[in-house]
């Protein structure tokens, strides 16, 4: 599989997208300890899914296996929906650090 332009914004943006979740994760665990609330609980496991799914995209692009079909739509496509993930992370995490 040709890493192009397309693979490395998607790879990137499943980074940046998994530093989000750890800081999610820290607030969140952090507020079901003192709080113990069944919606918080919710956001952690959540964003523990999420993670689960950035780190197995992580991984597919530095092991060089297809995860996503190769050609140049679908490609865009996961970009697309990565970078939707990430402006919905970005307002997630701006909602809990506020």
């Amino acid at each position: 599989m040709a890493y192009g332009p397309w693979s490395a914004l998607t790879t990137g943006l499943a980074v940046v997208n998994l530093a989000l979740l750890v800081v999610l994760l820290t607030v969140w665990i952090r507020n079901y300890r003192q709080f113990a609330s069944s919606m918080v609980l919710g956001l952690i496991a959540f964003a523990v899914v999420l993670a689960v799914e950035n780190v197995v995209t992580i991984y597919f692009a530095f092991s060089m296996a297809m995860l996503y079909a190769t050609t140049p739509t679908v490609r865009a496509t996961v970009a697309l929906l990565r970078t939707l993930e990430f402006v919905a992370l970005c307002f997630l995490t701006w909602a809990t650090l506020r």
